[in-house]
């Protein structure tokens, strides 16, 4: 049952002693992990700016946090109840496939039972937790031509209202907005660092971003607007082409990044832009030391804005600025991430971007 959490000083202060008694009553997210543990977890404490605090599984879930698996937060409602422990074990082999009732009984379950134990012991329904990461394959189903009313039941959504909201959610319109044959694309690329949504058109990519950056709902509807909402799912060629040069780069073999990009930008943001892409792979800068390379010294601010206000994540390498004292500073796609394509690009320093 969830309580109302105290603040996050209390709440970290309660994790560095392994505070059992917040265990089962709240949770520890790990930005830079991607997990949710227990209070009682083993691993290494993690540091407090890299904490969120939930109080629940559902909570931990929907924020796109993954169970741990040294804790297991998962287990100890699975232990204590047979069936439970039987569909979260069918759930992890087969985290594609559309569960329904149906599949419930015939593994010789009730579902109200089983809706009920789920739901006291994680906040969210079975199907609900199955539904979380179903989402993206109806944008595909989209992309390809299909009914927004069987794109929503094949991502296992029965009302309409809640399948719009969810989508709405992620990607700032409802399904139906999107159109079939449309100038601009989206699809969804995996890599190691989650989910990345690229939008192209037939010559050049448009956006490239985190799907959980906050701001990708708002550079969505900006590129629909610029196009008059000719925006659909699917990709052209400049997606295939840098989904290609992403697992290279993740792979560690070349960042030759070469797919034609379009920046919708004013004269001065495509300026800073273009500097982004001059640093060196493995090397920093700072604001006013990227203002000085393009001239203009005095213009700090207006760079820092200019960076941010960028929309093609990795290839044009904002996440290469960071503060003047050598801190990370603030990253779209999370402090974690922009730590992390640092060390990776580390690798390559000694060959050209």
């Amino acid at each position: 049952m969830m309580f109302d959490l105290p603040n996050h000083a209390t709440l970290y202060a309660a994790l560095v002693v392994r505070d059992l008694s917040f265990d089962g009553r709240a949770f520890i997210a790990v930005k830079t992990t991607g997990i949710f543990c227990r209070f009682g977890c083993p691993a290494r404490r993690p540091n407090p700016e890299n904490c969120h605090f939930y109080a629940s599984v559902a909570e931990c879930l929907e924020a796109g946090y993954r169970p741990c698996k040294r804790c297991h937060p998962l287990r100890p409602a699975a232990e204590a109840d047979p069936a439970v422990q039987s569909l979260l074990s069918a759930l992890e082999a087969s985290p594609g496939r559309r569960w329904s009732e149906g599949d419930i009984i015939a593994r010789g379950y009730d579902p109200s039972t089983i809706r009920r134990a789920f739901k006291r012991h994680y906040g969210l329904t079975f199907l609900e937790m199955a539904r979380l990461s179903r989402l993206r394959f109806a944008a595909k189903a989209l992309g390809n031509g299909q009914r927004v009313i069987d794109a929503q039941l094949d991502a296992g959504f029965a009302s309409p209202a809640a399948f719009r909201a969810a989508f709405a959610r992620l990607l700032g319109a409802a399904p139906g907005s999107f159109k079939a044959n449309a100038l601009l694309r989206a699809d969804w690329l995996t890599t190691p660092l989650g989910d990345l949504i690229a939008v192209s058109d037939q010559h050049a990519l448009h956006l490239l971003e985190f799907a959980d950056r906050k701001a990708l709902p708002k550079e969505l509807q900006k590129l629909r607007m610029a196009v008059k909402g000719n925006i659909g799912f699917g990709r052209f060629a400049a997606t295939d082409q840098v989904e290609a040069e992403l697992k290279a780069f993740f792979n560690g073999e070349n960042m030759d990044f070469k797919t034609p990009l379009a920046l919708n930008g004013t004269p001065f943001t495509r300026q800073v832009w273009q500097a982004l892409r001059q640093i060196p792979a493995g090397e920093t800068r700072s604001y006013s030391s990227l203002a000085a390379s393009i001239g203009k010294p005095a213009a700090t601010r207006a760079v820092a804005r200019a960076n941010g206000a960028n929309q093609i994540a990795i290839l044009i390498p904002c996440h290469r600025v960071i503060g003047a004292d050598g801190s990370l500073t603030g990253y779209g796609g999370g402090l974690w991430r922009k730590q992390k394509l640092i060390e990776l690009e580390a690798r390559f320093k000694n060959l050209p971007a």
